[in-house]
């Protein structure tokens, strides 16, 4: 049974009520693009109505609903790399997960389906396809992973996170907008003053911000804690997001001091980013975007943990425009103090790595992409 793309017109309401779902999970790689979509989707186009499809307990199901939107669970999840029971459950939370979305779609009936990535993505985005609803795929690398290159053949726009992804998509289907950040960060409206007051630090002090994606990253969990007195010491704050799997452990482990904001995850970012001098951030997507939206100079720790390398290639597309430092992460314990000091106490460094993001910074992603889904609707849909 195919759904119905028709909008709805009524005398009361003239203008045409559009319906989204979008889907992105896992990581907040995945969720912040699909939401600041939703949000450019809501401003262009104040009647339409949107709902998100995510991974059952998966941390887009508090995230979403934390920015005022619906959220409807499938029971998916991923491939273990280790061999597991949990394996021999994947083919059948498949099926089930499938048969899940055919229902959510023919009950909600959307005009347009947009994948960000993560779990409920792809069961979401292959299901909406088979009933002829129009795909959208927001590709944030700069290598895709093979789950979008699958959905790509049947995805009527791709909007990427990085030029010259040719290779991989479709040349006609592939609009480059730049990868979308959240609306706060676009522009950075908080002043330094402002943020390190909010976190109860000195302004006249250097300020390191440390984050390891919103899950949290271990390695640069224990590579900081090998060396925050130090840092401390030589009057360097830090704002150290730890990630809500560490924070326990280091809530315990790292002596309180007035220098030090320890959390284990920031919903405020942008008085983060606004307090920072200094980054130290896994190269996901997402993150690299933010940093470009923001001009922030950054150490890049891309995780080795993720399929294809991407995190590294990600890194290297600022690195090869002298716009961030790489380090390796099993460089970490070995470099990373001398690596922030020698960056905290080089403004000129630090002025350097700022300038040269600003040929990188591609603004308002998600306000062309919700354009262009408005195209889509105008001069594609019966």
């Amino acid at each position: 049974m195919l759904v119905s793309h028709k909008i709805k017109l009524s005398p009361l309401n003239p203008k045409p009520e559009y319906r989204f779902i979008l889907s992105g999970g896992g990581t907040g790689g995945h969720i912040f693009p699909a939401i600041a979509i939703a949000q450019a989707l809501g401003q262009q186009l104040p009647q339409s109505k949107v709902l998100f499809v995510g991974a059952q307990g998966k941390m887009e199901m508090e995230r979403v609903p934390a920015q005022g939107f619906e959220i409807v669970g499938i029971p998916i999840s991923g491939l273990q790399r280790k061999w597991t029971l949990k394996n021999l459950k994947l083919p059948f939370q498949i099926i089930y997960s499938l048969w899940s979305c055919r229902k959510i779609l023919k009950t909600f009936k959307p005009h347009v389906v947009i994948g960000t990535g993560g779990y409920a993505s792809g069961p979401l985005l292959f299901t909406a396809s088979l009933m002829k609803i129009p795909v959208c795929i927001q590709e944030q690398n700069s290598y895709p992973g093979i789950t979008n290159k699958i959905l790509s053949k049947y995805a009527k726009r791709i909007y990427t996170g990085f030029p010259h992804m040719e290779p991989y998509f479709n040349a006609s289907k592939i609009v480059y907008t730049g990868n979308p950040v959240r609306n706060t960060l676009e522009p950075l409206k908080i002043t330094k003053s402002e943020a390190v007051h909010f976190f109860n630090l000195q302004t006249q002090q250097k300020t390191l911000l440390v984050l390891g994606g919103s899950l949290g990253a271990r390695p640069i969990n224990q590579a900081l804690y090998l060396i925050y007195e130090t840092l401390l010491e030589s009057d360097i704050q830090i704002i150290w997001q730890t990630g809500g799997a560490h924070f326990k452990e280091y809530k315990h482990k790292v002596k309180q001091h007035k220098g030090l904001y320890l959390i284990d995850f920031i919903a405020n970012m942008e008085f983060a980013y606004a307090a920072s001098d200094l980054i130290i951030s896994r190269a996901g997507a997402s993150s690299l975007s933010e940093l470009m939206a923001v001009l922030k100079p950054a150490i890049l720790v891309p995780s080795p943990y993720v399929a294809e390398d991407h995190q590294t290639k990600n890194a290297q597309a600022l690195v090869r425009a002298n716009a961030a430092v790489l380090l390796p992460e099993q460089h970490l314990n070995r470099d990373l103090k001398n690596r922030v000091l020698e960056l905290l106490q080089s403004p000129e460094q630090l002025k350097s790595l700022t300038l040269q993001l600003l040929p990188l910074q591609k603004q308002q992603a998600s306000m062309q992409i919700a354009k262009d889904v408005l195209n889509l609707l105008k001069t594609e849909l019966p």
